[in-house]
């Protein structure tokens, strides 16, 4: 098999995991992917490129059509199961806002600045607390 036809093999194989890994929020590729989660979640580009570690050009590469790398598919589903969260205790318009706001439950950081941290346990702990009726 040549090169080519091994490329063109992953990236339908990548294209078919994609499609199916990312079925239910409506989209059929990464620019609408993306396009989703702005309009939903209100997270634009900056927060995306928090949210997930990678460079504002990674993003617009994305955008734009090119595929991530497995490693940054790998945070894209992360990004994607902690906003399933969320919006289970918020309405989805609000995610946006309420990551860059400063939350007691952080010792005043923004679940933003947390997540940047590495510290993202902790936001999936707060939601635990809120879904299950826990004292924070």
């Amino acid at each position: 098999m040549t090169t080519a036809a091994k490329t063109k093999k992953r990236m339908s194989m990548h294209s078919a995991l994609t499609a199916f890994r990312f079925s239910h929020r409506g989209a059929s590729d990464y620019p609408s992917l993306l396009l989703h989660y702005r309009d939903t979640f209100h997270l634009p580009q900056p927060a995306l490129v928090r949210l997930t570690g990678f460079s504002p050009r990674s993003i617009a590469k994305w955008s734009q059509g090119e595929l991530p790398s497995a490693k940054q598919e790998k945070a894209l589903v992360e990004m994607d199961r902690l906003l399933d969260g969320l919006a289970r205790v918020m309405e989805p318009a609000q995610v946006g806002r309420w990551l860059k706001q400063p939350n007691t439950a952080f010792d005043g950081s923004t679940p933003l600045q947390v997540v940047e941290r590495g510290e993202l346990d902790r936001v999936w702990h707060m939601l635990y607390d809120l879904e299950s009726g826990q004292p924070g």
